[in-house]
């Protein structure tokens, strides 16, 4: 289900892992997740893959007549996160971005 949101939300590969907080080193890994691997019993991927799903809920929540906008949103500016997308800004800040990015959607004000 985490790597499918991946694919829908259109991120590339480095963006992928760094939802996961791996690094380049770990391509063969996040392959091994898109062809059904179980995710590794580590628990600070699990914690990211459990809010991973929590932001593809709430996308689904804000936008339940328009998939294409809410897959669209993680790679879209946002003026919330200084014109970046919520894609970089995980990329950028890791775990913190992501519990950014899961807080921000999470408000009434999203």
């Amino acid at each position: 289900m985490v790597t499918q949101a991946f694919e829908n939300w259109g991120l590339e590969t480095h963006e992928s892992l760094a939802m996961l907080g791996l690094g380049r080193e770990d391509a063969k890994r996040l392959v091994s997740y898109r062809e059904g691997a179980p995710l590794a019993d580590d628990s600070e991927v699990l914690d990211r893959a459990g809010h991973i799903l929590g932001i593809h809920k709430h996308l689904r929540l804000l936008f339940p007549h328009d998939r294409e906008n809410a897959y669209r949103w993680m790679k879209a500016n946002n003026r919330a996160f200084d014109g970046r997308t919520p894609a970089e800004v995980v990329s950028a800040e890791g775990l913190l971005g992501l519990l950014r990015i899961r807080g921000y959607l999470g408000s009434p004000v999203a």
